[in-house]
C-alpha cells in the first residue's frame, strides 16, 4: 500500500511540474508582431494624423491599373463643428509617409505627403497644404537649387525639427551608376512665410568647399598683378613729369641767353 501511494505522489509531482513548465514556455513566449492592414484595392496606403482633439486627417492614396500613378485623399474630420471635406489630387510614385507642422505658427496645420517617385531627376516629391477653416490651400514646395543639386541621388529622410520641415540626404561623387557616397550630408531646412516655403541650407560640405576655394583665387590674383602694373605706371608717369619742367627751363633760358648776344652784338 505505501508504495502504491508514493508512486501516485511521483506521478502526481510530475504531472504539475510539466503543467507549471507549459506555462511558463507559454508566458514567455514572444508575442508575434501585429501584422499591416492589408488594403483592399483600389486603396494602398492609409496614415491618420491626428493634429488636436476633434481634429482629424486621414490620408489615403488609391488607384488601379498602375503601381506607378494614381491618386491621394485627404479626408478632414472636424468632428466638433460636425464638417467633413475632402481634398484629392495626383500622385506621381508612392506615398512614403505624411507629416504635420505648423511651420509659420499661425494655428492652421500644414499636411506635407512624401512620395518616392522614380524619375532620376526628382526621386521625392512633396505634397504641401495648409487647412484653414476647413479649406484647403495648395503650396508650391521648393525644388531643389542647382547648388543643392550637386551630389544628389534620392535618398532623401525627412522629418520634423522644432517645427521646421528637414531634409537631409548623402552627397555622391561622380554621375550615374558610377556615384560613389562621400560619407557627407546636405541637410536643408524648410520654413513657411506668407504661404510660401524658405529654404535654408545648415551644412557645409566638400561642394561648397570647392566653390568658395575657386572664387577666392580668381578674385584675388588678378588684383594684385594689376595692382603691381598700376604702381609702376604711377612711378613712371611721376618721373616723367618731374623730368619735363627740368627740359621746358633749359630751353627757355637758352632763348633768353641768344637774345641777349643778339641784343649786344648790336650795341656794338
Amino acid at each position: 500500500m505505501k508504495q502504491g501511494f508514493y508512486l501516485f505522489a511521483l506521478i502526481g509531482c510530475l504531472l504539475t511540474a510539466s503543467a507549471c513548465n507549459q506555462e511558463e514556455k507559454k508566458a514567455s513566449a514572444p508575442v508575434a508582431p501585429a501584422k499591416r492592414p492589408e488594403f483592399v484595392d483600389p486603396f494602398r496606403f492609409h496614415k491618420l494624423i491626428e493634429v488636436s482633439p476633434g481634429q482629424d486627417y486621414d490620408v489615403l492614396s488609391w488607384g488601379r491599373g498602375s503601381a506607378t500613378k494614381g491618386a491621394f485623399l485627404i479626408l478632414h474630420s472636424d468632428s466638433s463643428a460636425q464638417k467633413f471635406t475632402t481634398t484629392t489630387g495626383d500622385l506621381d510614385g508612392s506615398i512614403i509617409d505624411v507629416y504635420n507642422s505648423d511651420m509659420d505658427l499661425d494655428g492652421n496645420p500644414e499636411i506635407l505627403i512624401q512620395a518616392k517617385s522614380k524619375d532620376t531627376t526628382k526621386y521625392a516629391t512633396i505634397y504641401a497644404y495648409e487647412f484653414n477653416n476647413g479649406k484647403a490651400n495648395k503650396l508650391d514646395f521648393p525644388k531643389l537649387t542647382s547648388s543643392q543639386r550637386k551630389g544628389y541621388h534620392g535618398d532623401d529622410n525627412f522629418y520634423i525639427k522644432e517645427g521646421k520641415f528637414m531634409r537631409e540626404f548623402p552627397i555622391y561623387d561622380g554621375s550615374g551608376k558610377d556615384a560613389k557616397p562621400t560619407g557627407q550630408k546636405r541637410i536643408l531646412e524648410y520654413g513657411l512665410r506668407g504661404n510660401n516655403f524658405t529654404v535654408k541650407q545648415l551644412s557645409t560640405d566638400s561642394t561648397d568647399n570647392k566653390t568658395t576655394t575657386t572664387k577666392s583665387t580668381a578674385t584675388t590674383v588678378p588684383a594684385k598683378s594689376s595692382s603691381k602694373s598700376d604702381k609702376k605706371e604711377a612711378t613712371s608717369k611721376k618721373k616723367s613729369k618731374k623730368h619735363t619742367p627740368e627740359k621746358k627751363t633749359n630751353k627757355k633760358k637758352k632763348k633768353h641767353h641768344k637774345k641777349q648776344q643778339e641784343t649786344d652784338d648790336s650795341d656794338n
